[in-house]
Formats: structure tokens, sequence, C-alpha cells
């Protein structure tokens, strides 16, 4: 069983072995790569437009700046790594998670295959009808191929594979990065007969005074948990994650420590988090009377670069180094949307609320340390929670990171 170790002398102990273990994101120095090793990352997708989003993914690069690809897999958490740190079970044989991505990568389903097999996870085809892929509309008319959002579309089908590798998996490509693509995209997400129990959303963008009347509602669709990433950026909210229909999933910095079945978490300075400037808080989210609407985020998992997961992503790699290292709250989105499926309670869910219901169950390591930006002064020390990791609820990692399938 996994288990948290939290004082300050012990979390830097298992910073420092972070990269002795042959499950660490860089091998090399993952508390600080671009110092020791000319190691650092960059955002996947450019910068979003109005009402539109980008995704939440970072790549890890070598000392020029390009993507650290390798021919064969050798750093970044794999599968056992991840089922490992959050005490999950085997299972999720017919449930499905879909992802909803922008734009098409023509090599999702090869790259799939390639990671799963690398891993000894089962294979999950379109032949066997395990794996599908269709545009917003539900057909193969895809949209033109995109290697940003590409990579992406791989990171989010293995991230599902490794933590539920007995899902079904439904790939939807928005035919933009536009909301009223990607929301379309959702809309059909739940409307397929594949009986979705979860859809992952990797991407965000700056809030707008008409979100919650123009494309919050198709994020509505009781019944399926809706993950979405809170963001890359720090301190501040973006859309969808502000929704209150959604599961708004933010980011830690995960390693393992020298002792077996041992990792530290604490936040992730690039996760998002905040209180949203348009959405009314959800009735199931009390975190005081500070943020009066939606506070962002609800739960976390793995998200720093530094201690990222390993990728499969031929698409747009070249002498056939097709792995990867990604880290990104888009990392901790497909995660979160896994352990709901594993969990299969998708019908009786009601949005977010779930893990607000197990607090006091054991089912959430509470990450109590680290920080995404500044959100308080000398006289208003109250929003520091909105930022700064703490004991209970805190905005970077909400209510934990899972332990087990309990809270969802």
């Amino acid at each position: 069983m996994a288990r948290r170790i939290r004082t300050v002398a012990l979390l830097a102990l298992a910073v420092a072995l972070a990269g002795l273990s042959s499950g660490t994101a860089l091998g090399d120095s993952p508390s600080n790569p671009g110092r020791d090793f000319g190691l650092s990352h960059r955002p996947v997708c450019p910068p979003a437009a109005n009402e539109a989003a980008r995704c939440h993914s970072d790549v890890v690069t070598g000392a020029g700046g390009a993507p650290r690809a390798t021919v064969s897999y050798t750093s970044g958490f794999k599968p056992s790594d991840l089922v490992d740190a959050y005490n999950l079970p085997a299972g999720g044989s017919g449930r499905t998670v879909a992802i909803v991505d922008a734009y098409d990568n023509p090599k999702a389903e090869s790259d799939l295959a390639a990671y799963r097999q690398n891993f000894g996870i089962p294979a999950c085809a379109s032949a066997d009808g395990c794996f599908r892929k269709i545009d917003q509309r539900g057909g193969t008319a895809y949209p033109k191929g995109d290697v940003s959002w590409g990579q992406e579309i791989a990171l989010d089908l293995d991230m599902v594979s490794a933590i539920c590798p007995g899902c079904k998996i439904l790939l939807v490509e928005a035919s933009s990065s536009s909301f009223a693509d990607l929301a379309a995209a959702v809309d059909q997400a739940a409307a397929t007969t594949w009986d979705v129990s979860a859809i992952s959303n990797s991407y965000g963008g700056s809030e707008f005074s008409t979100e919650t009347t123009s494309w919050e509602g198709h994020y509505n669709h009781p019944g399926v948990a809706i993950t979405v990433s809170s963001g890359d950026s720090g301190y501040g909210v973006e859309f969808p994650a502000a929704s209150q229909y959604v599961t708004a999933v933010g980011g830690t910095h995960l390693a393992r420590t020298s002792t077996a079945g041992e990792w530290t978490e604490t936040v992730w300075s690039g996760a998002g988090s905040g209180c949203s400037a348009y959405v009314k808080k959800p009735v199931w989210q009390v975190d005081g009377a500070t943020c009066p609407r939606r506070t962002v985020a609800d739960v976390a998992a793995v998200a720093d670069p530094a201690t990222g997961v390993a990728v499969y992503d031929s698409y747009g790699a070249s002498n056939g180094a097709n792995w990867l290292v990604f880290g990104g709250t888009s990392v901790a989105s497909p995660i979160v949307a896994g352990v709901y499926a594993l969990a299969g309670n998708a019908s009786a869910l009601a949005y977010g609320s779930s893990p607000y219901a197990h607090t006091a169950t054991g089912s959430l390591f509470d990450v109590t340390s680290g920080s995404n930006g500044r959100c308080s002064s000398r006289r208003n020390t109250s929003l520091a929670y909105l930022c700064t990791g703490e004991r209970g609820y805190d905005g970077p990692t909400g209510l934990g990171t899972p332990d087990g399938i309990g809270a969802f």
C-alpha cells in the first residue's frame, strides 16, 4: 500500500533520491533538471485565442530546447508506478473513458498499441471493439492533423491505459480548439452508445463573462464524471475547470522515496487554482466564505514535468525516437477520469461532489505543502489556501490525490 511521507527532512531526502528510481521522470535530477543537466520543459500547445483553449501538457526538453526523445523507454513514470502511488486496483472491464481533444492525431491508435505493448497492457484496438475514434459529429470525417494537439492525444490515451487497462477508450476529436467545437465534442462523447463512465478534458483558456451562458451547459451531463485539467500557468482560474458541472483536477510533484511503497507529494508550482470570476459555487463545495464562487481545484494528481510520465508519440517524432516525458495538468485529468471509471459508480454521480462526501474515509492523500503563486497579503491572509497546500482543502490540489477508488 502506498504511503505519503510529509516531514520536511524526509521530503528533501525523497527528492534527492528521486533521480535514482527507475520510475522517476527524468532519471537525472527531477528536483531541478534545468540547473544540473540542461533539462527543462515547454508547453506543447500555443497560447489560446479568445473563447478557445490550449492543451495543458508540457514536454520535457534537453539543453537545446528540443523535446528529449528516446528510441526506447528510459524515463518517466510508467503505469505500475502510478498504480502503486495511488493504490489503484486492476479492473475497468466493460467501462469506457472518453477523451476530448482538438484536431487529429492520425497515429493515435498505433501509438496507443505501442505504449500498451511496451508495458504489458492488453491490446485495445478498433478491431476488437476496445478503441474508437470519432469526430465531433460522431462520424469519421476527422479534422486536420496537428502535431501539438496530437501529442496531447497520445498523452491522454496513454494515461487512461495506465490507470484503467481494462477500460474501453473513445477518442472524440473536435474540429478546432474553440470552445464551440470542444463543447460539441463533449456532448458527442456523452451521447455515444458506448455508455461512457468518464470524459477527460485536458485543456482550458481564460475565463470570460459569457462562459456560464454560452458553453458551460455543454459540460452538464449527470451520471458521467467529467474531469478537466486546472491549468499550467500557476495561480489563476481557467474555463472549463471553473464549471460547476465538472471535477477540476489540479497538479502535484510526485516522487518516490528510498523505502518501498513510500511516496511524497507537494503542490506543483504550475497547477491552476483560485476563485472563479463568474461561476457560482456548487452546493457540494464548501471551502469557507473567502471564495463566494466556484473554487478550483477539486482533486489532483501528478503534473510536474520534473516528475512526469512516459508517453509514446510517433506523430511528431523523427529518427524513431518516440518516447517522451510529459507533465502538466493534462496528465492529471485522464488519471482521475480513469480512477472514476475503476470505481464504476458513474450513474450515481452528481458532478464533482463525490470526493467531498469522502473526506473522512481515508480515500484521498492530503497534500499539505507547496505553492503555485501569491494569492494573499498581509492584510488578507485568509486567501492563502487558494494557492498554497494546506491540511484539508486547498486550491492547487483540492481535497487531495487518489488513495484507491473510494472517493470516486
